[in-house]
């Protein structure tokens, strides 16, 4: 299963729709949006999508699963580091740091886990960012929107 995750929209809109769109064109099936998402009516435009998204609004945290992983959602960077070291989680994902990345994590169970952060899609001093995310073959790749 392919997934979108993105973050830090900050109330435009027009960006998160469009990382949306070119996700579904690469073959997501679902969206995780990180939190700082400002207004509810931010997201109304990538409904056109019809993709399920999952979101955090602002610094909150959600746990999921898609595609046979289990996967935590958390805005702040430091947390989900903190998450990502329990080992609980096949993938964390999170935000807030405007920073695109994604790397493995050495757990306390004596493993690694997956550390996702797709940067802000808005741009905001930083390029505009979101990842492609192949849970099958845990693979994750930067996509950079031209704003």
């Amino acid at each position: 299963m392919k997934i979108c995750i993105l973050s830090d929209s900050h109330d435009r809109a027009d960006p998160l729709a469009r990382a949306v769109l070119d996700a579904k064109a690469l073959g997501a099936q679902a969206v995780i949006h990180c939190g700082d998402l400002i207004g509810a009516q931010t997201i109304k435009p990538a409904l056109v999508a019809g993709l399920p998204i999952h979101a955090i609004h602002g610094n909150n945290l959600a746990a999921l699963e898609l595609g046979g992983r289990s996967i935590v959602v958390v805005h702040y960077d430091h947390h989900g580091y903190a998450m990502a070291c329990t080992g609980n989680w096949d993938l964390v994902c999170c935000g807030h740091s405007h920073r695109a990345e994604a790397r493995q994590v050495a757990n306390v169970k004596g493993g690694t886990s997956w550390l996702v952060n797709p940067g802000t899609v808005a741009g905001l001093a930083a390029p505009a960012t979101w990842i492609l995310g192949d849970l099958a073959a845990m693979r994750f790749e930067t996509h950079t929107l031209n704003l």
